[in-house]
């Protein structure tokens, strides 16, 4: 019993000082910005006084050119930046941030994704955490039982779970989901519409069997700073596939809904004879919320917040393509449905009200 109370206290004081680096790294994160800054203008200028070294005209990532002063601004600080551009090197010549810190490791190993429900889910819930689940390659669902959010994210990063999964409901349908990555954030909070499982598509011989195969990871239209953002957290949900590998996850933006859709092809007689097959299930998620930190964080900062009434509410968030929420894409159509079945959001503005002229 004390072996195991002092391996618990060793872990959580383990997490405290890995959250404390964390805040450091994101509390420099200005800092680092400006001294890039400075670095990058540094290796582009030099004092008409001071003569090139030969050593410095040949450096491989920062070529001094001759002849530019060195800026006002930042001759303070010009033996610190010359210091920061001799050391540089591939990692360190870019500017980085914590966020970049986030998924840094994500290339070396395989994700594990831990899928779970809200406590005392509806049947419903429960049969659309198990599509869920063979959606994403190694992962694992677990009956959320009694468990507090707290225990549920300790549990998970013990047994080295990179990414969580949770789903709400209201009145026995879905509409919510959390995503959150481990060890330290961030998480994304979604809003599920339009859900509909594998069994409301058709029978067995219809929609098939599921493939264990790793899928290959489709992110169409999102292109924004913010639909980046939402696109990498989604893509780490799965690991590289084969080359041959035949089945297809789709994350479609369309009025910054996000469309999920789930497919697998055959070629029965070669390229020209494809086929596309739907295995499901099929929903549409919206974004609403992004923390800098695990769903247990409270303390956590807000990295992005759906505001719903300020005037920039229904410009589109994920794409620089979309003028409007609710518009297709290249189009100016505002409702209705498109050619792949997915419903588009929005509805036509209805014209104003002239107002009547007074009498004079």
């Amino acid at each position: 019993m004390s072996e195991r109370w002092l391996e618990r206290a060793w872990e959580r004081g383990r997490e405290r000082r890995k959250k404390k680096e964390k805040r450091k790294r994101e509390a420099l994160t200005p800092f680092r910005r400006r001294l890039a800054s400075g670095s990058s203008t540094l290796t582009s200028s030099l004092p008409f006084s001071t003569p090139t070294p030969p050593h410095q005209n040949s450096h491989p990532l920062h070529p001094i050119p001759e002849g530019k002063p060195i800026p006002t601004e930042l001759r303070k600080d010009e033996r610190e930046l010359r210091n920061a551009v001799e050391l540089e090197d591939d990692n360190t010549a870019v500017a980085r941030s914590s966020v970049d810190d986030e998924y840094a490791r994500a290339a070396f190993r395989e994700p594990r994704v831990l899928v779970t429900t809200s406590r005392d889910p509806s049947s419903r819930l429960t049969q659309f955490a198990k599509e869920l689940r063979l959606v994403f390659p190694n992962s694992a669902r677990v009956n959320r039982g009694g468990q507090i959010v707290g225990d549920l994210v300790e549990s998970a990063r013990s047994h080295d779970f990179s990414d969580v999964v949770v789903m709400h409901e209201h009145r026995g349908k879905p509409d919510g989901l959390v995503l959150c990555h481990l060890p330290h954030g961030p998480t994304a909070h979604f809003g599920i519409y339009n859900a509909v499982l594998r069994h409301d598509l058709g029978d067995k011989k219809q929609v098939g069997t599921v493939s264990e195969a790793y899928p290959r990871v489709i992110l169409d239209n999102l292109t924004s700073k913010l639909g980046t953002r939402i696109g990498t957290m989604l893509k780490h949900l799965f690991p590289s596939p084969k080359p041959d590998a035949k089945r297809v996850v789709t994350f479609a933006n369309r009025g910054d809904f996000v469309h999920f859709r789930h497919h697998t092809w055959t070629c029965p007689r070669g390229p020209a004879s494809a086929e596309l097959t739907e295995v499901g299930p099929r929903f549409e998620l919206r974004l609403f919320q992004i923390k800098l930190g695990t769903m247990s964080d409270a303390a956590a900062d807000d990295e992005w917040a759906l505001r719903a009434y300020v005037r920039s509410a229904k410009r589109a968030k994920l794409s620089e393509t979309d003028e409007e929420v609710g518009g297709r894409v290249g189009t100016t159509t505002t409702g209705g449905e498109n050619s792949d079945g997915m419903v588009l959001r929005g509805r036509e503005r209805a014209p104003r009200k002239q107002k009547r002229a007074r009498a004079g």
